[in-house]
């Protein structure tokens, strides 16, 4: 570990500055350069600390189950505020207009749904992944081989979508090229997860937590000061820079429908992703866990508001011209209106904090998705269950280096897509796959093993489908004149259908067996008799 420490600032230190001017966007800057090699430094500093701390399984997937409450609500704010929020909403604001508010808002109002029906349930149930809860009275190998692949799928989608963000934020500050940024990106990935496990990455989410409030908070600020605080004067000038339709609704969601699958699949994909509701291992019980979501829904509603109010600036004081000529995604939209506000300096310091976002999330993902192949799939399918700790975390460490390369792969393959709509469809998956059968698992008492299985396989085989022969894919990736698929986002149908199928074949189905736990299971779940 010791090694790759040093390796990693060398290299950094030595590579960034020869390369700069190969692409240049903006050409390099010694504090960009600063902050970088600075949270670069002591991210590696504290894997480095965490390595030695996480030996066990339990240590490397739960970070031992010594998180607080404070703790966790910064570090799930942490893992959930993505590049996708940051950069992504903000231009998809400044691009979109009034529209990139669904983003905001749908990101936002799946916190309660975690609050009161999924948190406490999940900590007194589970162990290390939700796929725990769902197998706690049903059969463990098919629930385990669909969860770990609805998993996965959620996991690579979301990655792509980290990747594509760092990589032109990477080239936009140092001028290197997209692809060598993404592969650095990574690579640190990989190191933070590999030798640091949840330890490492849940300090990492709150370092990253703090900047990234307080940066979002700097912007904002300074924004509004150029509009004399006044958030009219702002809209005002929207409106005389991008006419009116900026300020309506129908500028990215113009079908009803299509709004509506998005609004689901954002509401309810939150409680199905596999990197946040790992979270809720990492504290010692069920108490903690609620306390940890309250501090989480506050710090994202608070950065949410920022978001718009970044976005609605970077179209007056950017300006849709510049942000589109560096992507047609506008994910550039908030580091530009930095450097128009406080010049390079100013860029430097946001870009440090977006980086410092990215690679929080892809961290956490990573280790999701590892844990997914590792606990769920190898112990609990191929294993049945017993195998000792150190194969474990050896197997998650393999998985780790297997997913930071997909990552690196598809996120050059994937290079100009909007981010926050990349993500708008990992959450299909994860509403469409994961949610209904965890909810139906911990509420439903007929809910039979049959009917989990026909759940995520529909939710899981639809929703992917779907979003093949949507124009994102058809027409935008495979170059099809139409797409077969009317609609942008899936979980209208994939979601709904996943309820349908599973509560149809629950009822076609019996499991005394699972009857007879479900008593049982109350017990621990509301008063955590027997909890890890």
């Amino acid at each position: 570990m010791k090694t790759i420490t040093y390796l990693w600032a060398g290299l950094l230190t030595i590579s960034l500055p020869s390369l700069a001017g190969n692409e240049a966007i903006v050409g390099m800057n010694p504090v960009a350069v600063a902050f970088f090699l600075f949270f670069i430094a002591a991210t590696l500093g504290i894997t480095y600390w965490a390595a030695k701390r996480s030996r066990t399984a339990t240590e490397f997937y739960a970070a031992g189950r010594s998180i607080s409450g404070f703790q966790n609500g910064l570090a799930l704010a942490g893992d959930y505020m993505s590049a996708a929020s940051f950069l992504g909403i903000a231009g998809m604001v400044a691009t979109k207009g009034y529209d990139g508010l669904i983003y905001s808002i749908g990101f936002l109002v799946g916190w309660p749904v975690i609050m009161f029906l999924i948190a406490e349930p999940l900590r007194n149930l589970g162990k290390y992944t939700f796929a725990d809860v769902v197998a706690y009275r049903l059969q463990l190998k098919p629930i385990k081989i669909l969860a770990a692949l609805g998993s996965v799928a959620v996991v690579i989608l979301y990655l792509i979508a980290q990747m594509v963000g760092s990589g032109k934020l990477i080239q936009l500050v140092f001028g290197i090229p997209y692809e060598l940024a993404v592969v650095i990106i990574g690579a640190l990935m990989i190191t933070y997860v590999l030798f640091g496990g949840m330890l490492a990455t849940t300090w990492v989410q709150i370092i990253k937590a703090v900047l990234l409030l307080g940066g979002a908070t700097i912007m904002t600020i300074w924004t509004l000061a150029k509009f004399g605080f006044s958030p009219e004067s702002l809209f005002q000038s929207v409106k005389e820079t991008a006419g009116e339709k900026w300020l309506q609704p129908g500028g990215l969601v113009s079908n009803p429908i299509d709004a509506i699958s998005l609004g689901l699949a954002l509401m309810f994909g939150t409680a199905g992703l596999p990197h946040i509701l790992m979270r809720f291992y990492t504290v010692p019980d069920a108490k903690e866990a609620r306390k940890s979501v309250f501090f989480a829904t506050g710090f994202i509603g608070y950065f949410y508001i920022l978001t718009f109010v970044i976005g609605f600036g970077a179209v007056v004081l950017v300006g849709l011209e510049k942000i589109t000529s560096i992507g047609k995604g506008g994910n550039m939209a908030a580091p530009l209106l930095a450097q128009a506000l406080g010049g390079d300096a100013f860029l430097g310091f946001i870009a440090a904090v977006a980086f410092a976002t990215i690679l929080a999330v892809v961290a956490g993902l990573t280790l999701a998705g590892a844990s997914a192949l590792s606990h769920d799939l190898y112990v609990g399918v191929f294993r049945k269950g017993e195998s000792s700790e150190e194969q474990e975390v050896k197997i998650t460490r393999v998985a780790v280096l297997i997913l930071g390369i997909t990552a690196i792969v598809l996120g050059i393959a994937f290079k100009n897509q909007n981010i926050a709509f990349m993500v708008g469809l990992a959450f299909a998956i994860a509403a469409s796959t994961n949610f209904p059968a965890l909810l139906m698992s911990i509420v439903w008492k007929r809910f039979t093993t049959a009917g989990a299985v026909a759940s995520m396989a529909t939710g899981l085989f639809l929703s992917v489908v779907l979003i093949i022969l949507s124009k994102t894919i058809w027409v935008d990736i495979l170059g099809n004149p139409e797409p077969v698929f009317p609609y942008k986002n899936p979980a209208i149908v994939s979601m709904t259908l996943a309820f349908v199928v599973g509560i149809v074949v629950s009822l076609m189905t019996r499991e005394p067996e699972a009857e007879e736990k479900f008593e049982e299971m109350k017990v621990r779940k509301y008063l955590g008799i027997g909890a890890e």
